[in-house]
């Protein structure tokens, strides 16, 4: 999934960018969209900054009511120590160009909302998404009648669907059932990923801890599962410790 988070103070603004984004992925059926729409730098803001693992776009305005878009750029890259999504600044006022480019915070553009936006727009889009394809291991799996890609990062845990022939997938962004079975997933997975028994598959990169004594994973995002067979437990005990 790709997070687009949009952060302008022109209301106007911010739809129209969301919409011209969601014009040009829609050529990408297979890749999840989720968008994000602010008028300022504030608690909620932050609040998508520090949350989840998906791959996330940010739009920024270099000047707003609150913080600089520069400032908000800092926050993502310094505080929360993320240096793998995509910073874009948006602004009318060419004269920050230099001082944006030149504050090591890896922007990935520049774009003047006043020069031919809808061009310089397109092709940053391009380029993320050729990043976004490159960065990140992802299976492509059918539901809902449609192609979807989902990377493995996002995936919390695999379980299988009591008394059927499917699986739940659990995301950082919310639950897919396929028409699966849980050995043919497994074998689309990487070496981040367990079968903790017969009807769970962890990655294991998005788990926060396991209490050996209740016999329960405790996942990123508040997610909880007890289905560890005690032939995998000693070795979910040693994976979980060596990832950390």
């Amino acid at each position: 999934m790709i997070e687009f988070v949009i952060c302008d103070d022109n209301k106007d603004f911010n739809i129209m960018l969301k919409n011209k984004i969601s014009q040009f992925m829609s050529k990408y059926k297979e890749i999840e969209c989720k968008f994000h729409c602010y008028s300022g730098y504030g608690k909620e803001f932050e609040k998508i900054v520090q949350i989840g693992t998906t791959f996330k776009v940010y739009f920024l305005d270099i000047e707003t009511r609150s913080i600089s878009g520069l400032d908000a750029a800092r926050l993502i890259r310094e505080k929360y120590d993320d240096w793998n999504s995509v910073i874009i600044i948006v602004t009318a006022h060419e004269e920050f160009r230099y001082e944006a480019l030149s504050n090591r915070l890896y922007l990935f553009d520049f774009i003047n909302k006043m020069n031919n936006f809808e061009k310089n727009l397109e092709i940053d889009l391009t380029n993320i998404l050729k990043q976004y394809t490159r960065s990140s291991k992802s299976i492509i799996l059918e539901y809902d009648y449609s192609i979807h890609r989902i990377e493995l990062r996002d995936i919390i845990y695999i379980e299988k669907e009591i008394d059927s022939k499917k699986c739940i997938i659990v995301t950082s962004y919310g639950k897919r059932v396929v028409q699966s079975s849980l050995n043919d997933l497994y074998k689309q997975l990487d070496e981040n990923f367990m079968k903790a028994s017969r009807s769970l598959i962890v990655n294991l990169k998005n788990i926060r801890g396991f209490d050996s004594k209740t016999n329960t994973i405790n996942f990123i995002n508040g997610y909880e599962s007890s289905l560890v067979s005690r032939d995998n437990k000693k070795e979910l005990m040693e994976r979980v410790r060596n990832s950390s």
